[in-house]
């Protein structure tokens, strides 16, 4: 029942946006001013469950929950254990999820009661102001006091952070620091073309072949083979003991072995985050209270996955790689 694309590629990485509403509004991510889907273009969370499972069905091992920030997505938690009773019978080794841990408090106990395992959690910065120039609207004692019931559930924690030149580069090693103090890996991520934000990309944009020669005059990396089912390449830093992942979309595309596609709270499936082609399997669930149209649908959509995507930040490129926000397919 494995998902084989054309490349030989076994796809067992499903990431499912559960919403494109945030709390935040992050500059290297959406504009302030937001219009987000009306909310009766939303599949239930009923639909969504169906949909996860005949993933699985399909041999899908691993899923994790994004967004948007998925923990503001009404009465997510009935999703949560809906899903979590695949971990119970074996067909998912894996329910995971991305937050940027301003729910966390309210949540965390839960979701590690669900059988979640592991967590990310994307911070930028440890400067609350610079946190709140870089969220606009985030409060980071909030996301402190997040990470602190993660950790206190028995959730492993992982940081994302983007790097953003002139803005956290100098923070990183600090970061690094803070974030193997307490036991936490951290990757850091370079930004990608998605959307029309408020700023010039260009003038964000770090390559992370800068950012780790920088790292290097203070910290021993050692590349390690270590991984957990995405596309971080990671180091071991002698310091501190912990391990550092790089994520570089731009600058060395991890495309060959890609394991993963993802779907939208509105059904449109994403076989590339970087290509605009999708597939409506939303129709084709309403269309039939049995799953063979859905199963259909995703076998044709798994047979167009491409090799690869087409990002570029540079002066000459003004505009996004791919119209849609990273919002809307979750990363």
């Amino acid at each position: 029942m494995d998902m084989i694309d054309p490349f030989g590629r076994t796809i067992s990485y499903l990431r499912v946006s559960v919403t494109d509403r945030c709390d935040f509004r992050c500059t290297y991510c959406m504009a302030e001013d937001m219009a987000f889907l009306p909310k009766k273009d939303l599949l239930s969370l009923e639909e969504l469950d169906r949909l996860c499972t005949v993933f699985i069905e399909k041999g899908v091992r691993k899923l994790r929950l994004t967004g948007g920030e998925p923990l503001v997505r009404k009465n997510i938690m009935h999703l949560v254990r809906q899903i979590a009773r695949h971990l119970e019978s074996g067909a998912l080794e894996e329910l995971t999820l991305t937050t940027n841990g301003s729910q966390l408090s309210r949540f965390a106990a839960e979701l590690a009661d669900c059988g979640v395992k592991r967590i990310n959690v994307s911070l930028d910065t440890l400067d609350p102001e610079k946190f709140r120039q870089i969220t606009r609207w985030g409060n980071l004692d909030k996301v402190m006091d997040g990470i602190d019931a993660a950790q206190a559930a028995g959730l492993k924690v992982k940081l994302n952070a983007v790097a953003l030149k002139d803005f956290n580069d100098a923070e990183l090693p600090e970061m690094l620091r803070w974030a193997h103090g307490r036991g936490m890996e951290l990757t850091v991520i370079e930004t990608m073309p998605m959307g029309e934000i408020d700023a010039d990309r260009t003038d964000q944009y770090l390559p992370l072949s800068l950012l780790r020669a920088a790292l290097e005059r203070q910290f021993t990396l050692t590349d390690i083979r270590y991984k957990t089912g995405g596309p971080a390449r990671y180091v071991h830093v002698a310091e501190t003991g912990g391990k550092l992942g790089f994520i570089t979309p731009m600058t060395h595309n991890f495309c060959e072995s890609c394991n993963r596609v993802r779907l939208t709270c509105t059904g449109t499936l994403y076989m590339c985050l970087g290509q605009e082609d999708a597939a409506d399997l939303r129709a084709p669930l309403r269309a039939s209270e049995g799953n063979e149209l859905v199963a259909d649908a995703i076998d044709e959509a798994i047979g167009r996955k491409p090799k690869g995507h087409d990002f570029i930040i540079d002066r000459r490129t003004n505009r996004p790689s791919v119209s849609r926000h990273m919002s809307v397919t979750g990363g």
